[in-house]
């Protein structure tokens, strides 16, 4: 349990992104927790995470990414030429998380949300922490 993706479980973009990670990350390297589950809870309280956090957040060896140093993270571990990416952490921190910020204020006037969590296809469970 050392690389663990939290995720808003409600939120459309939130879990199409979920889908889209486990799609290219035929390792099994990243496991998921949604922030409204127990287990997303208890990994919050345990960094010293707001429960009301809205934000994409990686927990790798108990080191905490949150925003576009989680997302970039991600994408350095991804198959594929989804590591070109990476480049972008390059770019001052401000402006990335300013363009964050930007998406995940808007996300669900544009992408919608779902009235409870995703269910994982049962090929996938294993990657879900309850």
């Amino acid at each position: 349990m050392n690389r663990i993706v939290l995720f808003d479980g409600v939120c459309n973009l939130c879990n199409s992104s979920v889908q889209f990670i486990i799609k290219r990350d035929s390792s099994g390297y990243f496991k998921f927790a949604s922030l409204q589950s127990e287990t997303g809870q208890e990994l919050l309280k345990k960094h010293g995470l707001s429960h009301e956090l809205k934000s994409f957040i990686l927990i790798e060896n108990d080191q905490v990414y949150v925003k576009s140093s989680a997302a970039l993270r991600v994408c350095s571990r991804l198959d594929g030429a989804w590591r070109i990416f990476t480049i972008s952490r390059f770019l001052p921190l401000i402006f990335r998380d300013f363009l964050y910020d930007i998406i995940a204020k808007n996300r669900y006037k544009w992408f919608g949300k779902k009235e409870s969590c995703m269910l994982p296809l049962p090929e996938w469970k294993s990657r879900f922490l309850d």
